[in-house]
């Protein structure tokens, strides 16, 4: 009877073993594809980011360059920089995966910074707008296009349904609005998105 029981035990043991030895394996593939997806959006950042240190030092090629970037999928427009959050990220004209997954992206249609009215940035919540958390009224956001600087206030921040694209509209105001999706601590796709307003600030 003690054989038998010993018998009916066994491949259930196996069984655990062998669940828990595929739930770490996979395991360990997400981890690593996580790791790898945030070291490759941080080696091209610097990379975008010293090319862009390059073209600010040239003035030839900043005048060049800014008669060019309207419309360019996927060019460099600049840098947004929040210095009380410490966050600093390259801006890249559109808003498909690739270019969210590499910068912050100029949603088309809006803006470009240096022009008036609105200018639209998203990004996602969990890589370089995951500051936003922590956002304040008053914060000064600081872009830095081959045109210039220009200097933001956040005067409010809300919570919209993703359909809601009031916040995306052209304004005769200049202003700045910051797009991610919310709850930053949401698994998975987030139902909602949290926006950022800012007005510029007198030059």
């Amino acid at each position: 009877m003690k054989l038998r029981h010993k018998f009916l035990r066994a491949p259930v043991s196996q069984a655990f073993l062998w669940s828990r030895n595929v739930f770490l394996m996979v395991g360990l593939i997400t981890i690593s594809y996580v790791g790898y997806a945030l070291a490759e959006a941080r080696f091209y950042q610097a990379d975008q980011a010293r090319q862009f240190e390059q073209a600010l030092r040239s003035a030839n090629l900043a005048r060049a360059e800014s008669s060019k970037i309207a419309g360019r999928e996927g060019s460099t427009l600049g840098r947004i920089e929040i210095s009380r959050m410490g966050m600093t990220a390259m801006i890249m004209e559109g808003t498909d995966d690739v270019t969210l997954q590499h910068a912050v992206g100029h949603v088309s249609g809006t803006s470009l910074p240096g022009q008036g009215g609105n200018i639209a940035l998203a990004a996602h919540r969990d890589t370089f707008f995951r500051g936003l958390r922590d956002i304040r009224i008053g914060d000064e956001i600081t872009l830095t296009a081959l045109n210039g600087i220009h200097r933001y206030r956040v005067v409010s921040t809300k919570v919209v349904a993703p359909d809601d694209t009031k916040v995306l509209d052209a304004t005769s105001d200049d202003i700045l609005t910051l797009v991610t999706c919310y709850p930053f601590s949401f698994v998975g796709a987030a139902p909602k998105r949290f926006i950022v307003c800012a007005s510029r600030l007198p030059e």
